[in-house]
C-alpha cells in the first residue's frame, strides 16, 4: 500500500510518496519561497497588474484585471493562486486575485498529502531512515544531473525558461525505446511535480500506428489533468500541465546552494557522536546556512550539540557533518 513519508527537516519540509520502496512522488517546500497557494493576503497595487504582498520580504506579484475605480495605492484582499517561480535567467512573480475572507498563509505541504487518499507517516531524524531507504538521495542526485536511467536507456532532463525537455536516449529498437521512455518520462515529470509547458523527444516513428501507441501509453500513465500533442513524425509530443507551484527540478537544479544546505542539514541531524557538531561545506552553502541562525539554533535544539559551520573551498557537494 502506498503512504506519505513526510519530514520536517530544517530549512525545508519534505514529503515522498512511497510503494514497495520506491518514490512515486517528491515534494519539498522550503523555508523563503514565498506566500503558498491559497494564502490570503493583503496587498497594496503599486502599478497596473501589480502589488506587493503583506509577506516577509514584501514579494511582489501579478493581478488580473481589476475593477474599475480602484487607483494605484489602493489596498486589497488577494489570493495567491500561483506561488513565485525560479526560471533560468529570470524568475516569475507569484500570481493573485481579488479574494475575501481571512488572512491565511495557505495548506503547507503537510496539509496537502494530508488531503490525499493515502495515509501519511511522519519520519524523525531518531528513527530508521525510510525516506532515504526508499532513494531520495538517489533521486536528489538524478535530478540535480538531469539524468534518469531506465532499462534500455535513459532520460535527459532540462528545465529552459520556455519548457522543461525530456530527451529519451538509447540504442535499438526505436519503437521499443519509445514506449519504454514515455512510461519513465511519465513518471519523473509525476515524481518531481513537473508543470507547464514539457516537451518530450522521442525517437523518430515513422508509422502513425507506432504514434498512436505511444500516444496512448502516455495517457494511460500520466494522472489527469493535462493536454498533449499527439507525437509527431520527428518524434516530439508537448504536455501541458497545470503549474503553480515551483517543480522538484526547479528546486534543486536552479538552486543548488539551497539544496546542499538542506541535504547537509538533514545529514546534521543523523550525526552520532558528542560534544560539538561540525557542519563544513563549500563557502557558498555554509554561507547560506549562517544567513539563518534560527536553523542553527533548531540544529542545535535537535542534536543537544553545540554547531559550528566553517567553510572550506575544497568541499564538494553538500559537505558533511560530523
Amino acid at each position: 500500500m502506498a503512504e506519505w513519508l513526510y519530514e520536517a527537516g530544517i530549512g525545508e519540509t519534505r514529503a515522498a510518496l512511497v510503494a514497495d520502496d520506491r518514490i512515486f512522488e517528491a515534494w519539498i517546500e522550503r523555508d523563503g519561497e514565498g506566500p503558498r497557494v491559497g494564502a490570503v493576503l493583503g496587498a497594496r497595487l503599486v502599478e497596473p497588474g501589480r502589488i506587493v504582498l503583506d509577506a516577509p520580504g514584501d514579494p511582489v506579484a501579478t493581478i488580473g484585471a481589476l475593477p474599475q475605480g480602484i487607483s494605484l495605492g489602493a489596498r486589497l484582499t488577494v489570493e495567491v493562486t500561483r506561488m513565485a517561480l525560479r526560471e533560468r535567467g529570470r524568475d516569475k512573480p507569484a500570481r493573485a486575485r481579488l479574494a475575501e475572507g481571512p488572512v491565511t498563509e495557505g495548506p503547507d505541504l503537510c496539509a496537502r498529502i494530508a488531503a490525499t487518499e493515502w495515509p501519511v507517516t511522519e519520519l524523525r531524524a531518531t528513527g530508521s531512515d525510510r525516506l532515504e531507504a526508499a532513494g531520495w538521495s538517489e533521486l536528489i542526485d538524478h535530478v540535480r544531473t538531469g539524468h534518469f536511467p531506465f532499462p534500455g536507456g535513459a532520460l535527459w532532463v532540462d528545465a529552459t525558461p520556455a519548457m522543461v525537455l525530456i530527451d529519451i536516449d538509447g540504442e535499438g529498437d526505436g519503437f521499443a525505446l519509445a514506449r519504454a521512455g514515455a512510461i519513465a518520462a511519465v513518471e519523473v515529470i509525476r515524481c518531481c511535480g513537473i508543470g507547464g509547458s514539457i516537451g518530450i523527444d522521442f525517437p523518430s516513428l515513422p508509422g502513425r500506428a507506432e504514434r498512436h501507441a505511444v500516444d496512448a501509453l502516455v495517457d494511460a500513465h500520466l494522472p489527469q489533468p493535462f493536454e498533449r500533442t499527439a507525437v509527431n513524425g520527428f518524434g516530439l509530443m508537448q504536455i501541458i500541465r497545470r503549474r503553480d507551484r515551483p517543480s522538484l527540478v526547479e528546486q534543486v537544479r536552479l538552486d543548488p546552494v539551497a539544496t546542499d544546505a538542506a541535504l547537509l542539514l538533514r545529514q546534521a541531524e543523523r550525526a552520532v557522536g558528542t560534544g560539538a557538531l561540525r557542519l563544513t561545506a563549500r563557502p557558498a552553502v555554509a554561507a547560506h546556512i549562517a544567513a539563518h541562525p534560527r536553523w542553527i539554533a533548531l540544529l542545535q535544539e535537535r542534536s543537544g550539540r553545540p554547531v559550528t559551520v566553517e567553510a572550506d573551498a575544497a568541499i564538494e557537494g553538500a559537505g558533511h557533518a560530523q
